[in-house]
């Protein structure tokens, strides 16, 4: 292994990483790529703790990576799922107001949704809403059918499994994180916790850890990640029927989340959920999980106490929600009115990477910027996971540009 010269180092095994993987070795299947991940399995953090839903693209400011990827990316997540088969399944869901103050702010949502061309979305009134989700109650929605749901972790590892291969030369590595990078006669030098491995090339799709890889490879980057966490809920057997695909509430404009919404998932359950609390440890999915460095990181940051003051309110709602199974049930109940304390039961937590800038700003586009030998994912939120085969493509692009892979594999 000393002597072995890969062309390109991916490291992280998100579905992001896979995907960059799968889409340079689609189209130069002679590259010999190595795809390095630090945990036991592929997409054991945000891919594998996420909700689980294709994004249409309403969200998004139109002409953002963001509207463009999702988009681009939902249609080649849907049929790569069903050449694959992939659990999946394009069941819709309704976004639902259910005030009048929201009304201003859902006739925004349904403009943005046709600035970025979202196939077949539509209002409708409260008695269409029932007609999709019998027991969720509002006063107007937007039904939006191209939204779906799907299992990332089985399409990250199919996306893997298929640049595996592609080049028998190629390979994934797990248990194996990178901690430092060098540089011999031109050639990156990837020390891990288990040995070195050399590759002209380097593509870091790090998402929690983003920042820190980016300082380790010399990038100088002001801003910094911070992890919010998600906790939800899950539906009991016999409340499942008052959900019947997703459903979604109008999100506040002054909130940089989407609030806590319903899905179906594709194993049959129903979700409930996330909230978003600032985690004191970034790869933390318990209420009480700590780590030193991580919070010492984020509260030395002077974009974390923006970030607080700016949204104290919030923030102090969904903390006292975290620890509140009452309070939770009273915001789902805002939608399905008929949910008790005995329909809900607590259930998984995940975590979101955010770029957090200075001033406080979660709101940033997706980052992908190149360095020397170097490509890094600085940011890729949501919706990431539903963009990933289209940001993989957007990395593959800029690698041919920047690391000449023509000359490579000619």
């Amino acid at each position: 292994m000393e002597n072995e010269i890969f062309d390109i180092a991916i490291i992280g095994g998100g579905i992001v990483g896979a995907a960059t993987f799968y889409q340079l070795q689609k189209h130069h299947p002679g590259l010999k790529i190595i795809l390095i991940e630090k945990e036991s399995r592929l997409a054991s953090h945000q891919t594998g703790n996420n909700s689980g839903v294709i994004h249409s693209g309403l969200y998004y400011k139109p002409g953002s990576l963001k509207a463009k990827n999702c988009v681009e990316g939902r249609k080649a997540l849907v049929e790569f799922a069903r050449e694959y088969n992939i659990p999946h399944d394009v069941c819709g869901k309704v976004v639902v107001a259910t005030e009048e103050s929201e009304l201003p702010y859902l006739d925004k949502i349904f403009a943005t949704g046709l600035k970025n061309n979202i196939e077949g979305i539509k209002k409708i009134n409260a008695e269409e809403i029932k007609e999709h989700e019998p027991y969720c109650v509002g006063i107007a929605g937007i039904w939006v059918p191209c939204t779906g749901i799907i299992d990332y972790v089985r399409a990250t590892d199919k996306m893997a499994e298929i640049a595996l291969q592609t080049n028998p030369k190629s390979k994934l590595v797990l248990n194996t994180e990178a901690i430092s990078f060098e540089k011999e006669n031109g050639i990156n030098v990837i020390n891990t916790n288990k040995e070195s491995y050399r590759s002209r090339f380097i593509i870091f799709c790090g998402g929690l850890q983003a920042d820190r890889l980016a300082r380790k490879d010399h990038v100088d980057l002001k801003e910094k990640v911070v992890g919010f966490r998600g906790d939800y809920y899950e539906l009991t057997e016999e409340a499942k029927h008052k959900i019947k695909n997703l459903i979604y509430p109008v999100p506040n404009p002054d909130f940089p989340f989407l609030g806590v919404h319903f899905t179906r998932m594709t194993n049959g359950e129903i979700e409930c959920g996330p909230n978003a609390v600032f985690t004191f440890k970034r790869e933390g999915y318990g209420k009480t999980d700590f780590n030193w460095k991580d919070t010492i990181d984020a509260l030395t940051y002077r974009g974390t106490w923006k970030l607080f003051f700016q949204n104290m309110s919030f923030g102090i709602s969904e903390y006292r929600r975290a620890f509140s199974k009452k309070l939770f049930l009273k915001t789902l109940q805002r939608m399905v009115p008929s949910l008790t304390m005995d329909d809900i039961k607590p259930g998984r937590s995940g975590v979101r990477a955010l770029l957090l800038s200075e001033d406080g700003d979660t709101r940033d586009d997706f980052r992908i910027e190149y360095k020397d030998t170097s490509i890094h994912v600085l940011n890729a939120p949501s919706p990431a996971a539903t963009a990933s085969l289209a940001i993989g493509d957007n990395i593959r692009e800029m690698a041919e540009k920047h690391f000449n892979l023509a000359k490579i594999t000619a």
